[in-house]
């Protein structure tokens, strides 16, 4: 298992020197100043990776770009809109010049409108430490008072809409704008950020897309994509939503093994594949992470290791992130999993039997607090998940013999 880590650029407030002394062998990264839907050139690809591959002091790291997460699909392909069919061959020209560069793995994600939802992005928990956090009672309160959706109060109980009207009666003025912000902060790093009035006019144009649409929309995405993909030698892995549920009437389409299995017979080529996300999938009480990679781990081609903790039991609940090995998701098991995989995938002669790994986010820990890092993406939180991930690798390793 490659271990590596998530760079956002030479803004990020944790260096490439950083990273070489956290002791990873490889860097996660993207162009996240080119917009959505632009072609990715070979100048801006050469650019990154000679900053991954330099020092501060101008030596080389020994570090390369190893996966790009992500090259971002835009609403327009979710959709098929607009200028669906202009983006993907820009998707393709993009993936052409990645190849050429010699990176193989491209993570992606079909999540509509938002890249992943939270309610905190800095909770604190009794040891001092902060956390992004998911609150359902605060998303209720967002979703039926502050963006005032049509229709949502179909989507909460009773006794849920009460306790999110009496949230936002209760919520100062700085309050109710920070909520806002932070469900609407979409994915780290990107070149858009959306204002409510960005959101409301997306989530009316999903008013007719249904799952099953959105579903036939991606397939359709990778029908375009994936005959590329294969005779350049790429692999493709998509995310699952985050959190794997419905949110402000959305469709899901990667939240559960089953969606998964849609994905990989919809189009069958090892080329299409999975980036399982234990902290994505393991916020649902009915995902079995390790048996998941046991069943689907011949597509898995990039993992994130991390942890939430369940608040409730019920399908869509509240959560928020755990220590790498405090939350539900049997770490330990998942590891093993993955291990066999590898391990399955030597003894076939697969040239890929190495499966990258990042320890994904990270609490906010110690001098985590005065970096103001990227929202989930601590210097020394996600260190401190990296050592624990890193020391399960090293003990299970002889006894699964990968």
């Amino acid at each position: 298992m490659k271990q590596t880590w998530r760079w956002f650029g030479p803004r990020d407030m944790v260096s490439i020197d950083d990273t070489l002394q956290a002791g990873v062998e490889g860097i996660v990264s993207a162009l996240h100043h080119v917009p959505t839907g632009a072609v990715w050139t070979p100048e801006e690809i050469s650019k990154r990776q000679q900053e991954i591959a330099t020092m501060k002091d101008g030596s080389a790291s020994g570090l390369a770009w190893d996966v790009v997460e992500s090259l971002p699909v835009s609403e327009d392909i979710k959709k098929q809109q607009g200028y669906w069919r202009a983006h993907i061959a820009n998707y393709i020209t993009s993936m052409e010049n990645l190849a050429a560069a010699g990176i193989e793995v491209i993570c992606y994600n079909f999540m509509p409108v938002l890249d992943w939802t939270r309610t905190d992005l800095a909770w604190r928990l009794p040891t001092g430490a902060t956390c992004m956090r998911f609150d359902l009672a605060d998303f209720a309160a967002f979703d039926l008072h502050i963006l005032a959706r049509a229709g949502a109060k179909d989507d909460f109980d009773a006794a849920l809409q009460d306790e999110a009207a009496r949230r936002f009666a209760a919520m100062s003025e700085a309050r109710k704008t920070q909520l806002a912000e932070n469900v609407v902060f979409g994915l780290p790093g990107a070149a858009e950020n959306f204002s409510l009035e960005d959101v409301r006019g997306h989530l009316a144009e999903y008013d007719s897309i249904s799952e099953d649409r959105l579903r036939q929309n991606l397939l359709d995405f990778l029908a375009e994509i994936i005959p590329t993909a294969e005779r350049l030698g790429l692999r493709l892995c998509c995310h699952p939503d985050d959190p794997p549920v419905p949110l402000l009437g959305l469709p899901r389409i990667m939240s559960t093994e089953a969606h998964y299995q849609a994905l990989i017979d919809g189009v069958d080529s090892p080329a299409n594949g999975i980036t399982l996300c234990s902290g994505s999938l393991g916020a649902r009480p009915d995902n079995d992470l390790p048996g998941m990679m046991e069943r689907l781990g011949d597509r898995v081609h990039f993992l994130h290791l991390r942890n939430v903790k369940r608040e409730t039991n019920d399908l869509r609940g509240s959560f928020h992130e755990a220590e790498h090995l405090g939350g539900d998701t049997d770490m330990v098991a998942l590891i093993e999993a993955a291990l066999r995989e590898e391990a399955r995938r030597r003894a076939a002669g697969r040239d890929d039997w190495s499966i990258p790994f990042r320890p994904d986010h990270g609490q906010d820990i110690l001098d985590d607090h005065g970096r103001k890092a990227q929202p989930g993406y601590p210097l020394i939180g996600r260190l401190k998940g990296l050592a624990e991930l890193r020391g399960i690798v090293a003990a299970l390793t002889p006894r699964v013999g990968a």
